[in-house]
Parts: structure tokens; sequence; C-alpha cells
């Protein structure tokens, strides 16, 4: 077996993993993750990252929202590293995706984007509606 995922859901899942690991030659290497974040963590991610981008500059820069995603991971310590472009006129973010962040990250990150916003004057439709 070279690469095999499984998602417990059920006993069966979790009896498939257990003959899995019976199975598997000394030196495989195992890896439990939580639960991924769900897609509507996703959306509000998303939706909010475009309020702050329609709403806001930084440092006098409209930014997109993949740019503010990058600002906010690194906030979350996913740091965001940049190198030397190949053509050595520029720079290249080596910053990770946030398509890894497990549930709780995904909270953490969420709160992160909520609490710089309503700092800098944002106004997120969600908040809106609750009052």
């Amino acid at each position: 077996m070279g690469r095999a995922l499984i998602t417990i859901n059920s006993d069966f899942d979790r009896l498939k993993a257990t003959q899995w690991i019976q199975k598997a030659p000394w030196g495989t290497r195992i890896e439990f993750k939580a639960s991924k974040r769900s897609l509507p963590q996703n959306d509000k991610m998303w939706a909010m990252l475009t309020e702050v981008a329609e709403q806001t500059t930084y440092h006098g820069i409209r930014l997109y929202p993949e740019d503010w995603k990058l600002l906010f991971l690194d906030a979350l310590k996913r740091e965001v590293r940049m190198v030397p472009n190949l053509d050595g006129n520029g720079f290249t973010s080596l910053g990770r995706s946030s398509s890894d962040l497990d549930k709780g990250e995904m909270i953490e990150l969420i709160e992160i984007i909520y609490e710089w916003g309503t700092r800098n004057g944002v106004i997120f439709k969600d908040l809106e509606k609750a009052a």
C-alpha cells in the first residue's frame, strides 16, 4: 500500500483502519488529524475576507481577499515566508494554505478576522443581522 486515507465515521471505518495498521510493514508512518474545516466555515471565512477587502486598505493599499487571507493566516501563526522570485525582480510567497486547517483552527482564524475587522471599522453582514 502506497498511500491511503480513511475518515472514521463508523465502527466499520474504525475496524478497517485497525486492519490496515495490523498489516502495515515496519516503518509505515501513520498520521492522525482532527477533522478538516467545514464548508460553512470556509464560506464564512471567504465572505468575511471579501468584506474586509471591500471596506479597508492595508497601509494605504487595496488588497484582494486572497491577500487578506495570507495576512490573517500569519496572525494565526501559520507563517507566510517570502523568498526572491526566480527572475530576481520581486518576491514569491511560500505561505501555507488554509485548506488543511482543522475546525478548531478555522474557528480561531474567523475570530482573528472578526477582531481585526471590528477594530478597523469593518461591518460584517452577519453581525448586522444579529443586531
